[in-house]
């Protein structure tokens, strides 16, 4: 038989290790106010070979030494961990919301807004005043702006209406101190431009908004007329199909007062408002003062845990230990629960609206975090906060950081308004959304501004100009405004930036202003307006817009400006000039010349 033949067998392969996976790194969270020789030993390491390491950086830390945001990174990327850096009052927030099962119902907190005259202070007066309060007597006290009533033995919080401005800078602070809006609209008035506000700044803040029609006791009252302007602003009650709550109300003659009484805890058992109040007490600055005879003063919400008297604290940049605490009438407490608005003594400086209050161990534990919050404020630059610019638009929806553009829109006339409503939201893409959080007609105010800055908005304005106070403000927020007079200049510009294709655009440049005290007519040269600067300078062949109240009058160019009968260059602030611009047109006394400069920035 022949032998069969067998193929020799190829040598086997070797079996290579796969590469191990890198290792991930620990991750760590320090808390604000931990030493070196705590995040040590948190981390495992010996403090001196840390301080060692640390050094070999060039970071020369005692072991004592609180780490800031920056220490703290530094001592992660020495050991190879990711490390969180929380504010002590934030780390604090979030453990006091971490167990649910602690968390208890709390009374709300209300704030109520609307239009000036609409009646927000008689509705406040007679609710205060009503029989729901049973033995409780007094006014409302308006150096702590908040007070308390009870409906059924359940107590809610009004908040004495800050105005839109603070009520937003308390947001922007990242404070959200208000559960509910109401939204008090009269019924023979209806939807002014104020109501209109106070939606827009009520549904940035995410706060839901129950409407009182106010006034119905009047003969002009028409209740319906209010719902359907309502609708228009996104406000459909719920007897029309939507899902806000209105009730008709007269403060003047304290009826259905108990009604909106009523909704508003039946709107709370809603959106179910809860606190935890086995923590350390926690809160936000309302507002804030120095009596002359007291020191210091500033009233706290309380949102978690209970506030007694003794208790350390610290609050922004400045701590103290409560030693006394006051309800809206002066009276002494002898604690504070969730919800309870307290005017708090014993506060090392007067604190800013909108800080966050929070109890701490020990006395010294307080001044160590704020002596060393003090330090890196006097040594930190101040910083911008980055916001949404048309020119970056394009760059931030590539990288995924944008979502959706924020407008505000401000034009001379509701027309306008309408048409920009209409037209700039299409213009959105699945990539980013076109949101209008507010408009309006009239010039761009402070409040404006306030509500961009905390909206992270731009503001468009259309046939309308910013005075020079709104434009230093948006400066110093680092919001963008931008001015146009043709509609499709508008539109166009914000397509572009959606396509990262903006061009380069002519931005202002305020120089000054100057307020005409006389006009003078010389012949063979023609009108000078005799003016004083106000503030900043004029120069000559500077462009110039005539302002004579919130309207532009005439805008032209600066072609001779005399200082004492001198020609000059420019004139600073404080000094008379005489201005000869090329169109003067119909310049009058009082008015306002604003000198300014263009100037082209290009897309970053």
């Amino acid at each position: 038989m022949k032998k069969e033949m067998t193929k020799p067998k190829a040598p086997a392969k070797k079996k290579t290790k796969p590469a191990p996976a890198p290792k991930e790194r620990q991750k760590a969270v320090f808390r604000e106010g931990i030493t070196l020789r705590e995040a040590a030993a948190r981390l495992q390491s010996k403090p001196k070979d840390l301080a060692e390491k640390l050094a070999a950086k060039g970071l020369l830390l005692n072991l004592n030494d609180l780490l800031s945001e920056e220490t703290a990174a530094a001592v992660g990327d020495a050991l190879g961990v990711d490390i969180e850096f929380l504010a002590y009052e934030l780390d604090l927030r979030s453990r006091a919301e971490a167990k649910p099962e602690d968390l208890l119902p709390r009374p709300p907190v209300v704030t109520i807004m609307g239009h000036v005259d609409h009646g927000k202070t008689t509705l406040l007066d007679a609710i205060r005043s009503s029989n729901l309060v049973g033995k409780e007597s007094g006014g409302i006290t308006q150096h702590i702006g908040a007070y308390r009533i009870a409906v059924n033995d359940r107590p809610i919080t009004f908040v004495d209406t800050p105005g839109h401005q603070a009520f937003t800078q308390l947001r922007a602070r990242g404070a959200k101190v208000t559960d509910i809006v109401v939204l008090v609209v009269a019924a023979d008035d209806g939807v002014m431009p104020q109501t209109k506000e106070a939606i827009s700044h009520a549904k940035a803040a995410g706060v839901p908004i129950i409407v009182a029609v106010n006034k119905i006791d009047k003969k002009e009252a028409d209740i319906d007329r209010v719902k359907q302007q309502l609708s228009k602003e996104g406000l459909l009650v719920e007897d029309w199909g939507g899902q806000t709550i209105s009730v008709a109300v007269s403060a003047k003659e304290k009826k259905n007062l108990s009604d909106l009484l009523e909704m508003i805890l039946l709107l709370a058992d809603v959106v179910e408002i809860k606190a935890n109040p086995k923590v350390d007490a926690q809160g936000i600055i309302l507002e804030a003062r120095l009596d002359p005879k007291k020191g210091p003063l500033a009233t706290v919400i309380v949102q978690h845990g209970i506030l007694s008297p003794g208790s350390a604290f610290i609050c922004g940049t400045t701590s103290g230990k409560v030693r006394a605490l006051f309800d809206e009438n002066g009276k002494t407490l002898r604690r504070a629960e969730p919800s309870m608005p307290v005017e708090v003594l014993g506060f090392s400086d007067v604190p800013e609206a909108g800080d966050f209050f929070q109890v701490v161990p020990s006395l010294e534990t307080a001044k160590t975090i704020v002596a060393h919050r003090l330090s890196r404020v006097k040594r930190a630059e101040p910083q911008r906060v980055e916001r949404v610019s048309l020119d970056e638009l394009f760059k931030k929806i590539e990288e995924g950081g944008t979502k959706e553009l924020s407008l505000i829109i401000k034009a001379d006339v509701q027309g306008s308004v309408e048409v920009l409503q209409d037209i700039l939201p299409p213009l959105g893409s699945d990539k980013i959304k076109i949101k209008i959080i507010h408009s309006a007609t009239g010039s761009i105010t402070e409040s404006d501004v306030v509500l961009a800055s905390a909206s992270n908005a731009v503001i468009l304005g259309y046939n309308v100009q910013p005075s020079p106070k709104v434009i230093d403000l948006a400066k110093t927020n680092n919001v963008e405004i931008r001015s146009y007079d043709v509609i499709y200049k508008l539109t166009e510009d914000i397509r572009d930036a959606l396509a990262g294709m903006l061009e380069p655009v002519e931005k202002e440049v305020t120089l000054g202003r100057a307020e005409i005290r006389r006009i003078f007519q010389i012949p063979r040269v023609g009108t000078i307006a005799g003016c004083y600067v106000l503030d900043g300078k004029i120069t000559r062949n500077a462009e110039a817009r005539v302002m004579r109240g919130q309207d532009v009058v005439g805008e032209g160019r600066i072609v001779s400006l005399k200082r004492i009968k001198e020609n000059a260059t420019e004139v600073a602030k404080g000094l008379e000039c005489g201005i000869g611009l090329d169109k003067p047109k119909d310049i009058q006394e009082k008015d306002i010349i604003i000198a300014f400069v263009k100037e082209k920035t290009r897309p970053v």
